[in-house]
């Protein structure tokens, strides 16, 4: 049976889209690899990993078979006073992967769940340790957390698309993004703001909450390593938390396993996501120390205060299993690093087209920042023409592919960049 495309535009919402002009949706009936399977039987190379997390592809046999396995047993139970092998495993072997400051884990259903989470972990450790002024979040401009109230508050205010939204926000501190990029010389000067600001606040400042090395909605910008080194002695000088928030870089994408390895630091709290499941079902994670923690339990509620219906699912615990065990087999430092050099070279005659602004390599992703901002539809059905699934936004053109991607493959990507920008 066909997809209903009539009834799809008139009764249900995708993501950030308007139901008075829809932008236009392709039914996928398959997906297998690093393809996906248009229904009039087109296939498309994916670029965007299903924004991100198939780091492994698509109808993986191993995850699968996880998943399979587990389905036979239960699907779900409820995680109070209940607990499960899925997800006592995922927990071990995530522990064995993460820094190791990070002893407990909390199993959220979402990215911007786990962002909510750490949050709260923040907030009620200060209170734990007899510290209750400390309410006040920092974040950078340029940031982006998540769609949920909490997490669109440490969202940039202005720059985003949660701008309609800031009256209603709570209101925290903003400092400007970083503007040293990753390969180039630091400017000490990017400190400037988060020391002045610490020094004058630190007083009722809980946390500063930031996407380690990249920033993802917010441009896709790739900051230098020593900045988050010079968050991290700051955060400790003024007793300030260090939240990272790994959900798009956890994992091997930034070609270290977590972003926050380009510094050489540990986060007090980490937020994990899309890549954990493998991109089969959603799930995250929020991660923090065993001082965190105590803090937490000795608040006045007695314990952390959040409990998702469907946290610790075991269909999902069972495939993220799955999925770092594949990673932690350690072929993504391979297939990242190939990743990489293709994208750099081939994405490099970009840099010459009038209407490309820069070209951004950077671990398993490349960007072309577009001088203009792009028409979405349009390049869209561009690049379905070539073969291709690459999904633009404002003025960035971006592929984050699965790292099982072959280099034929990539090439198709890289070549599709290369002719749409140069129609811009």
């Amino acid at each position: 049976m066909s997809v209903n495309l009539d009834f799809d535009r008139q009764h249900i919402w995708h993501p950030y889209t308007s139901m008075l002009t829809p932008l236009p949706v392709y039914p996928i009936v398959r997906a297998d690899g690093c393809e996906l399977e248009l229904e009039d039987g087109r296939k498309l190379i994916d670029g965007t990993a299903s924004w991100w997390s198939a780091v492994h592809g698509y109808n993986h046999p191993r995850l699968n078979q996880a998943i399979s396995s587990q389905l036979s047993q239960m699907a779900h139970v409820m995680f109070g006073g209940i607990t499960h092998q899925p997800a006592v495993a995922l927990c071990q072997q995530l522990l064995k992967m993460v820094p190791a400051n990070l002893s407990k884990v909390f199993l959220a259903d979402s990215g911007s769940i786990a962002v909510e989470v750490a949050l709260k972990m923040a907030l009620q450790y200060w209170q734990g340790v007899g510290q209750t002024q400390k309410t006040r979040l920092v974040s950078l401009r340029k940031g982006y957390h998540g769609d949920t109230f909490a997490a669109m508050a440490v969202c940039d205010p202005h720059d985003s698309m949660h701008s309609m939204f800031s009256q209603l926000l709570p209101q925290h501190y903003f400092l400007p993004a970083p503007q040293s990029a990753f390969a180039g010389p630091f400017d000490d000067n990017d400190l400037m703001p988060l020391r002045d600001l610490l020094h004058q606040s630190a007083n009722d400042i809980a946390a500063i909450i930031l996407e380690p090395i990249v920033q993802g909605y917010g441009g896709m910008r790739f900051y230098h390593p020593d900045y988050l080194r010079g968050v991290r002695e700051l955060c400790d000088q003024y007793q300030v938390l260090l939240i990272a928030d790994e959900i798009a870089t956890g994992f091997g994408r930034s070609g270290k396993l977590f972003a926050c390895e380009h510094a050489a630091i540990n986060p007090d709290i980490l937020c994990l996501g899309k890549a954990l499941s493998g991109g089969y079902l959603t799930l995250a994670a929020t991660l923090c120390s065993d001082e965190i923690a105590r803090g937490i339990s000795l608040s006045a509620a007695g314990g952390l205060m959040h409990g998702p219906t469907f946290m610790a699912n075991p269909l999902a615990c069972a495939v993220a299993l799955e999925s770092i065990r594949i990673i932690a087999e350690g072929h993504w430092q391979q297939q990242v690093a190939a990743i990489e050099r293709q994208l750099s070279a081939e994405l490099a005659p970009c840099a010459k087209l009038a209407a490309v602004k820069q070209v951004r390599v950077l671990g398993a992703i490349g960007v072309l920042e577009m001088r203009q901002k792009v028409d979405v539809a349009k390049l869209q059905a561009q690049f379905v023409e070539r073969g291709v699934w690459i999904r633009p936004f404002n003025n960035l053109i971006y592929i984050m592919p699965p790292f099982t991607i072959s280099s034929a493959q990539l090439s198709r990507l890289t070549s599709s960049m290369y002719e749409v920008a140069s129609s811009c």
